[in-house]
Order: structure tokens, then C-alpha cells, then sequence
């Protein structure tokens, strides 16, 4: 039996008692994973990315090992809220609009002390400051950098569209900013480097394109490196008392923590390992947040079909970006129809071992937009489920 065949077993055994669709985490490979994270960041702490988590009880048990601190949020309301649960570092990601969560922050003390917010533009604040009705606690502000590698003179970039601030000088104006107006107070600098981070540089069957993957990444590693220490210089010669710089990703870990600018590491996908993260010769990861879809049809000989299934992820659109057939080994999708809304036909010589009600197992493209579709994770271990636990989703909160 396959290391894969076994596995397929144990979820099979543990799951007999629930009806799919049903979602698992596998509390041995995500703990697996946690440690190999921790080995990467070689001694700097891991803020958790919560976007690729999506569920709290899953938060505190990464936090709750030695060499993770802090969360990285994606929406100020999920922010507040997790304050409010008790986390008591929480650095969101993604400059906000929302006025009514300002009101909120600037009126009280313990989300303010426990609230990073993000900002790249001077009218953000603007947007913070009309929204405090009153509210005088003092804002703590975290700016981003743009990490784009950009050639031949800007006329070509590699990386996302995020932040408008590319370089040291631009980034210390905006400190400088900040630093005149009272209310604030920079705290911190993040530099998303997703074009090394969440690019897989070993793509199967694709070796051309796999080498100039990794031929970009080595010279954006190289210039950013460069460019963040510079960046930190400029800043803490306004901000003396900058608390931390935070960089990186799942797939990009080790090399941006062998930075000496950099003093925080942000990973969270590499907790579950999505699809999207077989493609990485950096590490190797164990898939650990699986979801399951029950046969319901046996259209003929090599073809089954299963109820719904139909979860892409978010990104430009793409085979990559769904979710892909992973227990049992062998089926695919029926390039005709792909993954559907409402059921799914699979192909493959597999098909013809398994009934209906037999569950057949997937893997998301990404990490926690899996959670946008179930209510609740069990959590297994060896052949059992031991736990079962809300998603944002069970707790009744789409954040975004």
C-alpha cells in the first residue's frame, strides 16, 4: 500500500461516521508542517497569515508552538475581532475603508494596543481620522512596501500590484508623514514578496518555464534584499523605535529570513499545503486540509460522478487554481465539464472500485478559501476524528 493508498484509509476510517461533503484537517501534518516552518525561519518568529487558516481554533494551535507570534489579518472587521477573541498581536495586512471599524478601533484602548493597521497612501489616514467620532486612542500604523522587481528602467515588472511605495526615500516621506499627525504611530514595515513567495518555480512538465521562474526569483531575492535593508535604514532614521519588519511567505521563508532587515517571518498556507505548493523546490510540505465529495452517479466504465466539488480559487483563471482529485490516486477531470456547481464527473480506471456513497478526496487550489465552503474542520488523528471545530464560516462571519 502507498504512503497515499494508506492515508486514503485512515480518512476513509476516521470519516465513516459523517456524510460528504465534510472537510479534515490532518492535525499530524499540520503540526509537521509547523515545525518545518519553524526550521526555515531559522529563529525569527512566524506571524500566522489567518486568511490561509480561516478558523480560530486552528490559529491558536499554531500559535500555542514555540516560534510563532502574532497574526496577520486581512480585514479590519476580522481584526477587531480577533482582539476581542483574545489574540493579542494582530497586524492587518490590507489597507481598509471601513469607517465603522475605525470608530471602533479609535475608541477603545485594548483593540488599539492590540491593532496593527496597514497603510501606503497619506489619505488612508485622512479616511482613519474622519472616522474617529471622538476616538482619541493612538493608531498604530504598519507601512508596506512595493516588492515588484522592476527591469529595463520600470518598462517591465515581475510581481503584484500592491503598494505604490517602491523606494527608501518614498517610504521614509510617508513615516515622516505619519510621525507630523497626531494619533499615529509607525510600529512597522511589511514587504509581501508573493512573486517569490507564492510562485512555484517547479511546475511539472514545464522545465522551461520552471528554470526562468527560478532565474527571476534568485535576481528579485537579490534586489530586494538590497532594497528592504535600505528601506529599513531610511525609516528607523525617523522612527528610531520601529518595532519590527515583517517579510516573506510559506514558500520563500528561509531565504527571507536569512535577511538581517528583516525580523518576522509571515507564512500560513504552509500549514495546510494547498496544491498550488507541490511546485516549490524549496520545501516539501504534507497535504493537511483535504475535503471530501460523495459519489453520487456511475455514468459507465471508468466514470463516476460526485456531488458539487466545484471550489476555484481565487488568482487569474486557470486549471491551477482548482481544486484537484487526490484520493484515490488516478482520477481527473472530464475536460468537458471540469470541476461543477452541482456535481462533478471524474475519470479514470479508479473509478469503476468505488459505490456510491464512497467519498473521493480533493485538495484546494489555496489554503484557507477552503473555508469559505464548510462550516467546520474535524481534525484527525491516526484513523479517528478527535475533534471538530468552526471555520470562520460556523462562526457565522464571511469577512471578505
Amino acid at each position: 500500500m502507498t504512503a497515499r493508498a494508506a492515508d486514503r484509509a485512515r480518512y476513509d476510517r476516521a470519516t465513516a461516521h459523517l456524510d460528504a461533503p465534510v472537510a479534515i484537517v490532518d492535525l499530524e501534518a499540520f503540526d509537521a508542517n509547523a515545525d518545518d516552518l519553524v526550521r526555515r525561519a531559522g529563529g525569527k518568529p512566524i506571524r500566522v497569515a489567518s486568511k490561509s487558516v480561516r478558523c480560530r481554533a486552528l490559529l491558536e494551535r499554531a500559535l500555542a508552538r514555540d516560534g510563532f507570534a502574532g497574526v496577520m489579518s486581512f480585514t479590519l472587521a476580522e481584526s477587531l475581532w480577533l482582539a476581542r477573541s483574545g489574540f493579542e498581536d494582530v497586524l492587518l495586512a490590507y489597507p481598509s475603508a471601513d469607517r465603522a471599524r475605525y470608530a471602533e478601533l479609535t475608541a477603545d484602548p485594548e483593540l488599539a494596543s492590540a491593532v496593527t493597521v496597514m497603510i501606503d497612501d497619506p489619505a488612508q489616514l485622512s479616511i482613519i481620522d474622519a472616522a474617529r467620532h471622538g476616538g482619541r486612542e493612538v493608531v498604530r500604523v504598519c507601512l508596506e512596501l512595493d516588492t515588484s522587481l522592476r527591469l529595463l528602467g520600470g518598462r517591465v515588472r515581475v510581481g503584484a500590484r500592491r503598494s505604490p511605495l517602491h523606494s527608501p526615500a518614498q517610504v521614509a516621506d510617508l513615516a515622516r508623514a505619519v510621525a507630523r499627525r497626531p494619533g499615529f504611530e509607525v510600529v512597522g514595515i511589511m514587504a509581501y514578496e508573493g512573486h517569490v513567495a507564492g510562485v512555484g518555480d517547479a511546475v511539472a512538465g514545464r522545465p522551461l518555464r520552471s528554470r526562468a521562474v527560478r532565474l527571476m526569483q534568485a535576481a528579485a531575492r537579490r534586489e530586494l534584499a538590497e532594497r528592504r535593508a535600505a528601506v529599513v535604514r531610511a525609516v528607523r532614521a525617523v522612527v528610531p523605535g520601529l518595532e519590527f519588519v515583517n517579510g516573506g511567505g510559506s514558500g520563500s521563508v528561509q531565504h527571507t529570513a536569512a535577511e538581517d532587515a528583516v525580523t518576522e517571518i509571515a507564512a500560513g498556507s504552509g500549514l495546510y499545503v494547498p496544491r498550488l505548493f507541490d511546485n516549490y523546490t524549496s520545501f516539501r510540505g504534507r497535504p493537511a486540509a483535504l475535503f471530501a465529495q460523495p459519489v453520487v452517479r456511475r455514468p459507465g466504465v471508468g466514470v463516476v460522478t460526485v456531488l458539487g466539488g466545484g471550489y476555484p480559487a481565487s488568482g487569474a483563471p486557470g486549471a491551477d487554481r482548482l481544486p484537484v482529485p487526490y484520493l484515490p490516486e488516478g482520477l481527473r477531470y472530464d475536460s468537458q465539464e471540469g470541476a461543477g456547481e452541482v456535481q462533478t464527473p471524474l475519470i479514470g480506471s479508479p473509478a469503476d472500485d468505488l459505490l456510491i456513497g464512497d467519498k473521493v478526496w480533493f485538495r484546494h487550489a489555496k489554503a484557507g478559501e477552503l473555508c469559505e465552503r464548510f462550516d467546520a474542520l474535524h481534525l484527525v488523528e491516526g484513523d479517528a476524528v478527535t475533534a471538530t471545530v468552526p471555520t470562520y464560516r460556523g462562526e457565522g462571519h464571511a469577512f471578505l
